[in-house]
């Protein structure tokens, strides 16, 4: 029989678990040889419903939890919790004689051939359903000894619950974060300071496959152009936070072999990371890539609004940006060049570009990149 752990060894296994709640198993067989229990587990319990979970445990047959859980939770002398760390066994709740005559007593825990059972509250908020340290002491009654011991455990088992639960939060919300980054219709690529891809969400892995805009060269991302790939290379070479933070927003316009206009954001990542990774990753920013595409219905009276612009220009600066240049446009809308270069004079007045390519990342930006 293996020699119970001495308290110091113990607590730290206990914050461990705290880390990993995977260790919580191996933690409760050491608690249960360091109180010198037959059985002992780590289980929720409703007040309520009297209705109750085993989490981890050992000493006990399978065969008895789920009994436990399927019938025998109701009738346990309990599911009466006592306050947050007090320790209490049965004859400090309900009357013992009573209880021997009990169905709890003469059908679940005599069959195993124990006597008594200790619980403490190991959860100081208001949960439905807080978390307990269960000892079942064997065939006496639980001792002072076994109390005491039980009880030098509750602060440390109760801080490394509380880990347990900010990591499960920490994790659901990145959890969360992932399911919404790969729902985005637009590209979104995490690179390191080299511009190695560390991260590409579906639609960016879609873009990375058509090798145009945008290619993976033996994991390293490469633009089509290279005013493009300069400019990634400037970002990203220098990746301090001061320097990503200076970058961050900045648009690099790419251009794909059939002439369309793609734009791309960078965004720094180190803070984000700090405040929800679970993991360290070589990540230090993010691109968010998207088509310069103008959605008529969803941006065309918001751009009209911001900038005053007639429905003749209107016109001309959707079919600039989805058509292509001044005799594509005229040939779409079916007037003269002059007339489609008289238009355009005006919208570059209006909203203070020079460029049909500014026009587009304008244009592009008021259109919503992030869902389909």
């Amino acid at each position: 029989m293996p020699r119970p752990p001495k308290h110091s060894e113990l607590i730290e296994s206990i914050y461990d678990a705290g880390l990993h709640p995977e260790l919580w198993s191996a933690v409760i067989v050491k608690v249960n040889a360091f109180i010198g229990s037959q059985a002992c587990g780590l289980i929720s319990k409703d007040p309520v419903s009297k209705s109750g979970a085993t989490h981890f445990y050992c000493g006990v047959d399978p065969h008895y939890i789920q009994l436990y859980a399927e019938t025998y939770a109701q009738y346990d002398p309990l599911a009466r919790l006592p306050r947050y760390g007090e320790v209490r066994n049965i004859p400090d709740l309900v009357d013992f004689e009573e209880y021997r005559r009990g169905r709890f007593y003469q059908e679940w825990l005599r069959p195993q051939g124990c006597a008594d059972v200790a619980n403490v509250v190991l959860e100081q908020s208001q949960s439905p359903c807080p978390m307990l340290l269960t000892v079942i002491p064997g065939r006496e009654m639980l001792d002072a000894g076994q109390r005491a011991r039980m009880q030098s455990l509750v602060a440390h088992a109760s801080r490394a619950l509380l880990i347990n639960r900010a990591i499960e939060r920490k994790q659901q919300r990145a959890i969360a974060l992932a399911d919404v980054v790969d729902r985005l219709s637009a590209g979104v690529i995490l690179l390191d300071a080299a511009c190695n891809i560390v991260h590409g969400n579906p639609a960016a892995k879609t873009m990375l496959a058509a090798a145009d805009v945008l290619r993976s060269v033996s994991g390293r991302l490469v633009a089509r152009s290279s005013e493009a790939n300069l400019a990634l290379r400037d970002i990203f070479r220098d990746a301090g936070q001061v320097a990503m933070a200076a970058a961050a927003g900045r648009k690099i316009s790419l251009i794909s072999h059939g002439g369309s206009y793609y734009i791309a954001n960078v965004i720094a990542l180190p803070s984000l990371l700090r405040d929800g990774a679970t993991e360290r990753t070589s990540a230090v920013g993010a691109l968010f890539v998207w088509k310069a595409e103008l959605d008529g219905r969803s941006c065309a009276g918001l751009i009209d609004r911001t900038f005053d612009l007639t429905p003749a220009e209107l016109r001309v600066l959707q079919s600039i940006v989805e058509v292509g240049g001044v005799p594509e446009t005229a040939i779409a809308l079916g007037i003269a060049e002059t007339t489609v270069k008289t238009h355009l004079h005006r919208v570059f007045a209006k909203t203070g570009v020079s460029r049909q390519a500014d026009l587009v990342k304008l244009a592009a930006g008021f259109s919503n990149p992030l869902v389909h």
